[in-house]
């Protein structure tokens, strides 16, 4: 797996672009700044498969309509509980002072809790991660190794419950019951920050004990 992540929008949301040695590409999160993730999945010479998002928060996807206007891609993700926060897009905008966006819906919702998704060369299982979003979801790799989990768990941290939808206990037991039963070894790309691993989080976290 080639990734590139790019953090965009003043929240530096990490926006990965994925993608194989055909050239086949998935873009993860991506939360705005939409001409800069075109011009650059257009010089890598991508054949860009779909968008995934974890959740519905502005800062992850604020681009995702304008990516998928301009390569005919769909939108896959998050689970539908997270119907609200798409609808509170606008109100999303004006809260936080930033660009204002419609509310859309994405064109599959995932909701089933272990799904394979097959996309641009890549098996992702779904599972489902709600506390910082009531739909949360991460898409594990297993193959590669490799776990985007927006903001459910950081290095040394995790997210916020604070916000609509949230909720704090949920959101322990998504990284204790359900993250901290993948491998240790296993990366994890948040939504925010640098990588980390299911290892070092079990050892170093000092939220999660």
């Amino acid at each position: 797996m080639n990734i590139e992540i790019i953090p965009v929008t003043a929240f530096q949301q990490n926006c990965s672009i994925i993608w194989n040695d055909e050239k086949k590409a998935a873009i993860i999160d991506p939360g705005g700044d939409a001409p800069k993730l075109i011009k650059r999945i257009d010089a890598l010479g991508l054949d860009l498969q779909g968008i995934l998002l974890t959740h519905g928060h502005l800062d992850h996807v604020g681009a995702a309509t304008k990516l998928k206007q301009y390569f005919n891609v769909e939108m896959m993700g998050s689970n539908s509980l997270d119907k609200i926060l798409f609808a509170a897009l606008p109100q999303q905008s004006r809260q936080f002072g930033v660009f204002e966006i419609d509310a859309f819906e994405p064109d599959h919702w995932l909701d089933k809790e272990g799904e394979i998704l097959n996309i641009a060369g890549f098996e992702f299982e779904i599972l489902h991660l709600p506390g910082h979003a009531p739909g949360h979801i991460g898409f594990i790799e297993h193959n590669e190794g490799i776990a985007f989990t927006g903001d459910v768990l950081f290095k040394q941290g995790i997210g916020r419950t604070d916000l609509l939808g949230g909720n704090h206990t949920d959101l322990i037991n998504s990284i204790k019951q359900k993250m901290y039963q993948l491998p240790d070894d296993m990366v994890v790309l948040p939504g925010h920050g640098p990588h980390t691993t299911i290892g070092q989080e079990k050892l170093n976290n000092p939220f999660v004990k």
